[in-house]
């Protein structure tokens, strides 16, 4: 498995934005299933471009073909933050996921980052099978919660899009 952050130019590379957009949307689709009304997309290609093009966006590949992808920025001078992480379903149980993660962390440690953050979208008033496998896995990764914020407070533009009250988790791991 090989992993790069993408080169800003990769940005005008329509295939390869459409091949990340669509495995972003198609594992989202599945993990937040009953989370929003309307189209489960949790990302444009406007957007993905958007972020290779400020150098945020990791791949894995296995034997050339995408296998994953991860958005990794600094919040401050201190943290950085993973987030759309994306393992390909048809490749389960490689460790892409995971590799994109220690991608995440060392590329944050080589900035001078100290601790990651990610943040995980939980429903409120039930139990979501991913969600639940998502905040085992990321605990046995070291990531532990330090914050429940209420989706209104911090991103109300989301709350008419919900289908169920939601909350989001804050992980964060010691980087040292």
């Amino acid at each position: 498995m090989e992993i790069e952050l993408l080169p800003p130019s990769a940005a005008d590379d329509g295939a390869v934005i459409a091949r990340i957009t669509a495995l972003v949307n198609q594992v989202y689709a599945e993990s937040e299933k009953g989370l929003w009304q309307g189209s489960p997309d949790r990302t444009s290609a406007a957007e993905v471009a958007g972020f290779v093009r400020d150098g945020e966006i990791a791949v894995a590949r296995v034997d050339g073909d995408l296998a994953g992808c991860v958005r990794v920025r600094r919040l401050d001078d201190a943290t950085g933050e993973f987030g759309m992480l994306a393992a390909d379903p048809a490749r389960r149980g490689i460790g892409a996921g995971r590799e994109l993660v220690r991608f995440a962390e060392q590329a944050s440690r080589d900035a001078g980052c100290r601790e990651m953050q990610l943040e995980l979208l939980v429903p409120r008033g039930w139990t979501h099978p991913a969600k639940q496998f998502l905040a085992g896995w990321y605990g046995r990764l070291g990531y532990r919660v330090t914050h429940r914020g209420d989706l209104a407070d911090d991103y109300p533009h989301l709350v008419p899009s919900l289908a169920t009250p939601c909350d989001f988790l804050v992980y964060r791991k010691e980087l040292a």
